[in-house]
């Protein structure tokens, strides 16, 4: 289903993450008819290896009770992600984001393509670089609420560690994905959870 959204005077068509998932096997099936080496610029091995981390998670993965009663709580929101699917970060980590916000149908989750919305990516810019995933929060008037992304600060740790220590793009991105599969969204929740209870916090304070 597609949806409109608001944004900074302009409007958006997003998709919803089964959409969003459905176009990745799409391309998985295109590359292996047409034994395709690439798509868009990127390596179709990236696009295989990203749909089995996806699809992993997909089938494993369930919310913890603790973060799933808090998000409950919370009122209704957008939940922009913008993000790729030739991205490693952004298949080891949308599909988690995706069954939280499924813990609370006020969530309206919005999936866009960082490489079509450029103009909004650069509004959403880590550090001057167009990192992905990227998670935008807003209420229904538009006003932001929190940003999260582009991965979880233990796993940028690990990253900015390997790199100071010299380590090749190839090697650091071993130890990330190694780091992924070892903590199976746990890092996501903690943060995510307190992203939420100071939301919530936050709201209380304003209605007392």
């Amino acid at each position: 289903m597609a949806v409109e959204f608001f944004l900074k005077n302009k409007l958006i068509n997003g998709i919803n993450y089964n959409e969003y998932f459905n176009s990745l096997k799409n391309k998985i099936e295109l590359i292996e008819k047409n034994n395709l080496k690439e798509i868009n610029g990127y390596p179709a091995e990236l696009y295989k290896l990203n749909y089995q981390r996806s699809t992993r998670i997909e089938k494993t993965y369930k919310v913890n009770e603790e973060l799933m009663r808090l998000i409950k709580y919370i009122s209704e929101q957008y939940w922009l992600i913008i993000t790729e699917h030739w991205c490693g970060d952004s298949a080891q980590i949308v599909p988690y984001i995706s069954k939280i916000a499924e813990c609370n149908e006020k969530i309206n989750l919005i999936i866009i393509e960082r490489d079509k919305n450029l103009d909004i990516m650069d509004m959403y810019l880590t550090n001057g670089t167009r990192s992905i995933p990227k998670l935008i929060a807003f209420d229904y008037d538009g006003k932001e609420l929190f940003q999260w992304g582009p991965r979880p600060k233990e796993a940028q740790e690990l990253i900015n560690k390997a790199k100071a220590e010299g380590k090749s793009k190839k090697e650091f991105l071993e130890l990330l994905h190694k780091w992924y599969a070892k903590d199976k969204g746990k890092s996501i929740e903690k943060e995510f959870y307190e992203i939420i209870n100071s939301l919530i916090n936050h709201y209380n304070q304003k209605e007392k």
